[in-house]
């Protein structure tokens, strides 16, 4: 079973993502803010990252940076999911190790990322 990391403070978003992606056939564990995401991708041996950008404590920039610099975290996927949709931003982040996709939350319903989320795994 592939394993996945929501790190989403959406309660709304964690509940409908954590259910569409079960029902994919998905183990999922969430994290609701940038510091417990960090220490889980740290400890966690996932398939997939799903991070949002902004996140208490942590953004999801800085958790990014961490990524890069830590060699055991190397040829991890990450799937970017943010109301951030300015074309920089977007192009920073497809431009950061480990970033497959980039997505606008507006621009996506669930099944969709899920579809994604089937086809990068």
């Amino acid at each position: 079973m592939k394993r996945i990391l929501l790190v989403e403070d959406d309660p709304f978003l964690v509940d409908i993502y954590t259910t569409k992606l079960k029902e994919a056939g998905f183990f999922v564990e969430v994290a609701t803010d940038g510091e417990v995401g960090l220490e889980k991708i740290k400890k966690g041996n996932f398939d997939l990252i799903v991070l949002d950008i902004v996140l208490p404590h942590i953004d999801g920039w800085q958790i990014l940076r961490e990524i890069e610099k830590d060699e055991n975290l190397q040829g991890l996927k990450i799937f970017i999911f943010s109301n951030l949709g300015q074309k920089e931003e977007v192009e920073k982040g497809l431009n950061m190790k480990g970033v497959v996709r980039y997505f606008i939350k507006a621009h996506f319903t669930p099944r969709e990322i899920v579809e994604e989320i089937k086809k990068a795994l």
